[in-house]
């Protein structure tokens, strides 16, 4: 059942979805960091284990007013339509600061994700035997993931809605950075800056009347991708969340132990003294379709 919230409730509801959006963007910084911290982590993946065969029934019969409480829909619209629009404003200003002040913003997420293993590890009642091997799991699976060398780009659409569900891991599991993993699978550029860079000039486009651009196939080929990448962003979502809420019920403090534990090992994601390694084929650096140098990895140093 849907919780009745007041004007300002939505107005936070909004803003904190905004801050998850920002943070699933920065490879190395997980959203479901932000919803845990912010009370709203277990709501979440409850709400979308509501979009199953039950709520599919209400929508077809119609039953609209029982399907937008039964799926807690109004919750749900606010956060994602906060992470979307982050995506395309307040994003944009972290890449901002990203690119001039890069030590510093580094520096604040990790001092962030140190303060929410402190928040997290207050949430744990009891450290017994089980749940201290969670952390430890957690952690040693947080940080490999920070040592893997990245796959090469593949735009094939199956691949493409893998990187959906996979991707999507940093929004309902925090400390696991779907950004990260997609650098990872090779196609976080190809995702996250070239496909929604597509988009936006096609919806650009479509408010000027001008579509000209459904006989590019270029075009066409990255709204595909973005297609493919955005459904299976979404099934992700909804299996995952079905999962997560099967384990919370049953094991929560083992779950929250083993959460405790992705946040601690992705600090070496996030690890601020860092020099970024470029995309270089045959001797030359690529670029995006911003004209910017693709990031594949980084190098850390202690300073």
């Amino acid at each position: 059942m849907a919780k009745e919230r007041s004007f300002s409730d939505k107005i936070f509801l909004f803003i904190k979805g905004l801050a998850m959006g920002a943070a699933n963007k920065v490879p190395g910084v997980s959203g479901g960091i932000v919803a845990l911290v912010t009370g709203f982590y277990e709501e979440l993946i409850y709400s979308l284990q509501k979009i199953n065969t039950k709520a599919f029934k209400l929508l077809i019969n119609r039953r609209f007013k029982s399907f937008f409480q039964y799926t807690n829909a109004q919750f749900l619209v606010l956060v994602f339509a906060g992470s979307i629009f982050s995506y395309f404003s307040i994003s944009q200003v972290l890449d901002f600061f990203l690119e001039r002040y890069e030590l510093y913003v580094w520096s604040a997420f990790f001092g962030m994700i140190i303060g929410s293993v402190y928040y997290v590890g207050k949430q744990l009642d009891d450290w017994d035997t089980k749940n201290v091997i969670g952390v430890i799991i957690g952690t040693l699976v947080g940080v490999s993931i920070s040592f893997l060398n990245p796959a090469k780009e593949n735009d094939n659409l199956l691949f493409v809605f893998f990187c959906g569900i996979i991707g999507v891991s940093g929004m309902t599991l925090p400390g696991l950075s779907g950004s990260f993993i997609l650098i990872l699978l090779g196609n976080y550029v190809l995702l996250l800056v070239d496909s929604v860079n597509m988009l936006y000039r096609s919806i650009i486009d479509i408010f000027n009347g001008d579509l000209a651009f459904l006989k590019d196939q270029i075009r066409i080929r990255y709204l595909k991708i973005i297609t493919s990448f955005t459904v299976g962003s979404a099934f992700g979502l909804v299996f995952t969340s079905q999962l997560l809420a099967y384990v919370l019920k049953r094991w929560h403090q083992l779950v929250i132990a083993v959460i405790i534990g992705f946040i601690s090992g992705s600090l070496g994601i996030v690890w601020p003294w860092k020099r970024s390694i470029y995309k270089v084929e045959n001797g030359v650096v690529q670029l995006d379709s911003k004209g910017e140098r693709i990031i594949e990895n980084y190098q850390r140093f202690i300073p």
